[in-house]
């Protein structure tokens, strides 16, 4: 049955990729009109970060002259310290939060830690839905003291459309890809020194880096150092079209942050039949088993990354079973049309069940 087209204000940064495919699976699949608000300023640099700090004081103010303006039926937010918080301000029931990663409560060292977590209490006790996209958000949120009825499990998923099973080129050697973005918590230093050490060792590779931010230049310049950076592509920042085309040139797929929450990067990596080596990190132990379908590396390991890389390239055979283990995963776990469609069901009747009341 065709349900009434409802109206959601989503209160988050729009060219974020996980922000857009949340709201195009709720076009898609639950028939919603979008409208969108976020903030303008930049929190790169001190001066940046302050003047953010102002425009969010000023922006419930904004928030609710587009609310009375629009009229929106539901109001949802990524991050629970930021524009989790402001939904929980705006008056609007119901409304949805997500919590980002393992914990939005990041850094730990943030002179604005005390007031972040009172924010995130506040925001996780009105929420009226809260999305983990993974099992491993669900601790803090617990450790929080967080009502787990209010909690809906599931990631977002992918786009297998977009992401296609197709015959994969034969690639010789190693040709490794990272979609991360270029800042310092994604430690691409880490690896460009572990392939560094390969190219010592004699083996041919090729690296692709995708995206941008505040590495980038330092990235290049320690390319150059280490003297590979003809070996080493930058692709800059691309359209989303682009990256299945460039996850299918490529047989590796590289992660190394020092935190990790629920990745679509991965699942990306993985339905595209790129073998896995990531961190060894809470988020990732969720989707990877050393060994059993990709490999875990300690933080900041440039030395064991580099054998690891090796072990792989060795082992051919266990690498072309993993890949189709994971596409199944994948297509069985991190299905876009499947989950999208659950969480558009979801509003509907919360929506419903709001307006009954």
């Amino acid at each position: 049955m065709k349900t009434k087209k409802r109206k959601i204000l989503f209160l988050g940064e729009t060219y974020r990729a996980d922000a857009i495919t949340w709201m195009k699976g709720l076009q898609e699949f639950g028939d919603f009109e979008i409208l969108t608000w976020e903030l303008k300023t930049s929190s790169a640099g001190f001066f940046n970060r302050w003047s953010r700090i102002m425009e969010y004081c000023k922006a419930l103010i904004n928030i609710k002259k587009l609310i009375n303006e629009n009229q929106p039926d539901m109001v949802i937010a990524e991050r629970t310290t930021s524009y989790g918080f402001l939904a929980a301000l705006s008056g609007v029931k119901p409304f949805a939060i997500a919590q980002q990663g393992i914990t939005d409560l990041w850094p730990e060292n943030s002179i604005l830690f005390p007031v972040k977590k009172l924010i995130q209490h506040y925001a996780f006790q009105k929420a009226t839905l809260i999305h983990a996209w993974g099992t491993v958000m669900t601790f803090s949120m617990k450790k929080a003291q967080v009502d787990m009825n209010k909690v809906m499990v599931l990631p977002k998923g992918i786009d297998l459309n977009l992401f296609k099973k197709n015959a994969k080129p034969e690639i010789k050697g190693i040709h490794a890809i990272v979609t991360r973005s270029l800042l310092p918590e994604y430690r691409h230093s880490t690896i460009l020194k572990a392939f560094a050490m390969l190219n010592e060792k004699g083996i041919d590779f090729k690296l692709t880096i995708v995206g941008d931010g505040t590495q980038c230049q330092p990235l290049k310049e320690l390319a150059k150092k280490l003297n590979i950076e003809h070996q080493v592509e930058f692709t800059g920042r691309i359209p989303n079209g682009k990256l299945p085309e460039l996850l299918q040139q490529a047989n590796f797929y590289i992660s190394m942050p020092i935190t990790e929450g629920v990745s679509a990067s991965l699942f990306e990596a993985m339905a595209a039949e790129c073998y896995p080596i990531v961190t060894d990190v809470l988020g990732n132990q969720s989707w990877i088993t050393h060994r059993e379908n990709g490999q875990l590396v300690a933080v900041d390991d440039k030395e064991m990354l580099a054998r690891e890389l090796l072990w792989a390239l060795e082992n051919k055979e266990y690498r072309e079973q993993v890949i189709i283990k994971n596409r199944k995963f994948v297509e069985e776990k991190a299905n876009y049309a499947i989950n999208m469609k659950l969480i558009a069901d979801r509003y509907h009747e919360l929506i419903t069940n709001y307006k009954v009341n």
